[in-house]
């Protein structure tokens, strides 16, 4: 007996059926619209389907993230022509979609097929720009984002080492190509500004080692299964080491010296991404992606100036507040050097983390109805990204591996890491935030597979920054100082706004940026130049934690106005996550419908 797959059987099924009453007579147009949404629901996930294995195909350490180990065996492609078939392929998907009707589409449809969209043309859009010739920001890219990816894959059979093994066989290609990209960035003019170039360099080459046992790749051969034999324990480690240091450190190699002796000399001398080739059309385009919103470069700029000028208001009440006597520049280097705000050893800074990201978890059931079962820990920044990363970050957990999320702490230059910050990252970086926001997403049941790690970026650090916010009627801010560190973040916040868009689409120099941050923060001055270098050389994405945590702050007070007594905080916070990363716009809806059912 031949078997129907459930899907060739619900085509069967509807063309008998459709047959059948087509022979009765006219199909009555209750009937006929029952199949069209069959149709219609039917070709939409059939269309998930197909792009999602094209994607984990076509991308295969974001296949390992996921779980799926099918293409552990290789690197991916970054040669222009890969680009270009990636282009006809996503205006192929996009073609499919827009043949589909979504009036047809249930509620839960339509809301997959306009986020579905939302990815698809944003893909179809950048590629115009063909941004691949810059493969890398300040602290991230190609060079080093899959350091770490062993960590997502399996390690039970030697099969799963030979197949890491060939992926590390795979490094030279995958560097080559895009070195070949960065040489077609600088015939182009499309090249990072060599203002921070020179930062750059010295992380490229602490990736570079003279021993196997000094890099985290090799990590996964120094703890084989006991069950392996002898013979392919001796047959694994010659390999692993070959594969490290006669592919992966050639490879770094070649790179370090491409980027110190032919990209840094000859990368564009300006700051702002406007001065590319398409240089303002491509920064509009990022501000459209990075806000999901409609508005304007300088929009965003006045909202930022406005913003930073209530914000440092509440911050003046508070150097009030504590008595301190003195200007608010001299409050701020208060902040910044006095010894009582600085942890001894990254043990204690990272012991401070742990102990505030309790405290919080503590008091989540008052403000969230539904929570993630994928528990976080806190972890320090690894010493190889550690000098040129940021203070802390959200590593997410991979599906199906041995660890959980994690609140990523740098302890690199202590006396620049200061504690009363620590609330405020802790809030953003665990939870309520990425992790508790992301885990949530991850969990979602009967959502098409694209949707589950779904990130607009001003949904996602909107939250984050929302957070932040919110950590203040959740208790955990314990000192006035540590309340100004809170203001102190938002002031970073609303400050990218301003030196954003000033930087990339005004003409402001790397100084302006760093002196505004200087003169309206209790950042040190360490932070602000990572940070400055971070928006030189990632243009756009700093824009998306003000404008995603403004529009979720209105809505809030939207619901409240409107709900009054039947106003419940935790419904409110479960309705924003309940869809995972969404943009803004769909955000609006989703809140609307809550306050109408709630209503």
């Amino acid at each position: 007996m031949t078997h129907i797959s459930q899907g060739n059987f619900s085509k069967i099924f509807t063309v008998v059926v459709f047959g059948f009453l087509s022979s009765c007579g006219p199909v009555p147009e209750d009937v006929q619209e029952n199949l069209d949404a069959s149709l219609a629901t039917e070709h939409l996930h059939q269309l998930f389907e197909d792009e999602w294995r094209h994607n984990m195909a076509t991308h295969p350490l974001s296949a390992t993230q996921k779980g799926i180990s099918d293409f552990d065996h290789r690197m991916p492609s970054a040669t222009p022509e890969f680009y270009a078939q990636q282009t006809v392929q996503d205006q192929a998907f996009l073609n499919r979609l827009q043949a589909i009707d979504p009036a047809n589409l249930s509620v839960e449809d339509q809301l997959n097929y306009d986020l579905f969209k939302f990815v698809i043309n944003n893909r179809v859009d950048e590629a115009n720009f063909r941004s691949y010739r810059i493969p890398m920001v300040s602290d991230y890219g190609f060079y080093n984002g899959f350091m770490r990816i062993h960590e997502a894959m399996p390690f039970k059979t030697t099969e799963d080492y030979d197949r890491y093994i060939a992926r590390l066989m795979d490094v030279p290609r995958y560097f080559d190509e895009n070195i070949a990209n960065m040489e077609a960035g600088l015939v182009d003019g499309f090249t990072m500004p060599s203002a921070i170039l020179g930062k750059i360099a010295p992380n490229i080459a602490a990736l570079i080692v003279e021993q196997p046992e000094d890099t985290s790749l090799f990590a996964p051969f120094e703890n084989m299964p006991a069950n392996f034999s002898d013979d392919d324990r001796v047959r694994i480690m010659a390999s692993g080491r070959q594969a490290v240091m006669s592919n992966v450190m050639p490879a770094m190699q070649k790179f370090h010296d491409f980027f110190t002796t032919r990209y840094i000399p000859q990368a564009r001398q300006s700051l702002g991404i406007r001065d590319v080739p398409q240089g303002e059309e491509y920064y509009k385009f990022l501000v459209g992606y990075y806000t999901t919103l409609d508005i304007t470069p300088e929009e965003v700029h006045e909202l930022g100036l406005s913003e930073m000028a209530r914000i440092k208001a509440a911050m003046e009440e508070i150097i009030i507040e504590v008595g301190f006597e003195g200007s608010f520049a001299e409050f701020l280097e208060f902040m910044r050097s006095d010894e009582q705000f600085y942890a001894t050893s990254p043990e204690q800074l990272l012991k401070e983390a742990a102990w505030i990201a309790k405290r919080i978890d503590g008091v989540l059931p008052g403000f969230f109805g539904k929570m993630p079962r994928m528990p976080y820990g806190v972890r320090a920044v690894p010493d190889d990204l550690a000098p040129n990363y940021t203070t802390g970050r959200y590593w997410g957990a991979t599906k199906g591996g041995i660890y959980g999320g994690f609140f990523m702490v740098n302890t690199y230059a202590l006396d620049k890491r200061p504690l009363y910050n620590l609330p405020a990252l802790a809030l953003h970086e665990g939870v309520p935030g990425h992790h508790l926001q992301i885990a949530l997403g991850e969990e979602l049941e009967g959502v098409p597979d694209f949707r589950l790690d779904l990130y607009p970026h001003a949904f996602g650090e909107g939250w984050g920054l929302y957070s932040e916010k919110l950590g203040e009627e959740m208790g955990i801010y314990q000192t006035p100082y540590e309340r100004f560190g809170r203001l102190t973040y938002e002031m970073w916040r609303a400050g990218r706004l301003v030196v954003d868009t000033g930087m990339h689409y005004m003409g402001w120099t790397r100084d302006e940026a760093v002196q505004l941050f200087v003169e309206n923060s209790a950042l040190s001055t360490h932070n602000i130049n990572t940070e400055v270098d971070r928006y030189i050389s990632w243009p756009g994405q700093a824009l998306a934690y003000k404008m995603g945590e403004l529009t979720i702050i209105r809505l809030r007070e939207k619901a409240e106005n409107v709900l009054e007594e039947k106003f419940d905080i935790r419904d409110f916070h479960d309705a924003v996550l309940a869809n995972g990363g969404i943009p803004l716009n769909v955000l609006e809806d989703q809140i609307n419908a809550y306050i109408e059912r709630e209503k």
